[in-house]
């Protein structure tokens, strides 16, 4: 190289950079999504490119080649090109004849076209393999009214199926697996909608959930109360009648559908707790006053300090039998209590005390 040459450089053409080629080879993909002979006729222009635009070496070009032969394959796979493009297998009709001039008898195996199976209810792909078995050429298309592409077919269920007995074809009408079918093709998904559930036992509202049409595996549980866990789905049915529905989302009559999580924030008492109510919001208050830290018993909490008559020796034995401490009822283990020295009892009916705890703060904790 002249370092002395003052000729300008010319930068090379956009359209015979890297970047631009790797684009049109994206582009063989995504037509061939859409037609298979698109998509082929955009391969044969882009390898022309390959070899004659760019200055790569000859194996990268030839890398390039299988690439974009592959990648139509792929996608034309996927949507359903390649099984659209299968040649339809014919049932011959000509008779043989012998040396003689006499006809034969056609095969038994040669008989008209099968009757083809009812496919509503069944994944996709497996109705379009059944009815070219049968020997019908199947279509397909969004049994909504949004239109939607299909794609990958084994995620659609057959909602509809119109054969054409004449043509030898069958439409199927298919809607995302899960989804409700409509009551007629083309028309509105029908969403089952959320009831009203607010202030019903667990139980009742289960129920109710069930009769709308709604998965119990889309339903999420929380508690209402800061001194109380969230029941398990298997716990909260063995205390279903304990339990109520405290707020719920979403709000009654909005639609659920599969993307949906329902929330059912519960509250717990039973005819002996001293509240029977919820709160005004979640999370804002404890469900055994003697929880919240800043719970102020009044002469109560003196009491629960003083052993007997009244004495405050920290080694008393009054604990013992519990004549200087008080029973706040059920208790929750872990949670925070106020009154050290205090009892109570787990919903198993393991006796508990209020006591430090690892942080330093009082717990309910085995006695």
């Amino acid at each position: 190289m002249n370092p002395y040459d003052a000729t300008p450089h010319t930068p090379r053409p956009w359209w015979r950079t890297t970047p631009a080629l790797l684009g049109l080879l994206a582009l063989v993909a995504l037509l061939s999504a859409v037609s298979l002979g698109l998509g082929f006729l955009v391969m044969i222009a882009a390898m022309v490119a390959v070899w004659v635009l760019p200055a790569w070496r000859w194996y990268a070009k030839l890398g390039a080649t299988f690439g974009a032969f592959f990648l139509m394959l792929i996608s034309a796979g996927m949507s359903g090109q390649l099984d659209d493009a299968e040649p339809e297998k014919s049932v011959a009709t000509a008779q043989d004849t012998d040396d003689k001039g006499k006809e034969t008898t056609p095969p038994a195996t040669e008989s008209p076209v099968q009757k083809l199976p009812d496919y509503t209810g069944k994944a996709l792909d497996e109705a379009e393999k059944g009815a070219r078995a049968a020997g019908f050429t199947p279509g397909r298309h969004d049994a909504s009214a949004e239109g939607r592409p299909i794609v990958v077919r084994s995620a659609w269920t057959v909602c509809f199926q119109k054969p054409d007995t004449s043509a030898k074809s069958v439409a199927f009408a298919a809607v995302r697996t899960g989804e409700p079918c409509p009551s007629q093709d083309g028309g509105p998904l029908p969403w089952p909608t959320m009831p009203d559930v607010v202030g019903d036992t667990y139980n009742t509202a289960v129920k109710e959930l069930e009769q709308a049409g709604i998965d119990l595996d889309s339903v999420t549980l929380d508690d209402v109360y800061l001194d109380i866990d969230a029941p398990t789905a298997e716990e909260a049915v063995e205390e279903g009648d304990e339990w109520r529905v405290c707020f719920q989302r979403p709000d009654e009559n909005d639609e659920v559908t599969t993307t949906t999580t329902v929330h059912l924030d519960l509250g717990q008492w039973t005819d002996l707790d001293l509240v029977q109510e919820c709160p005004s919001r979640k999370n804002t208050t404890y469900k055994i006053p003697a929880n919240d830290p800043d719970y102020d018993g009044g002469d109560n909490n003196d009491s629960n300090n003083t052993t007997g008559g009244g004495s405050t020796g920290g080694d008393s034995s009054s604990s013992d039998d519990g004549g200087g401490s008080s029973s706040v009822g059920t208790v929750h283990p872990g949670s925070f209590c106020s009154s050290p020295g205090a009892t109570g009892v787990t919903k198993a009916g393991t006796p508990m005390v209020c006591g430090p705890g690892s942080d330093g703060r009082n717990r309910w904790r085995s006695s």
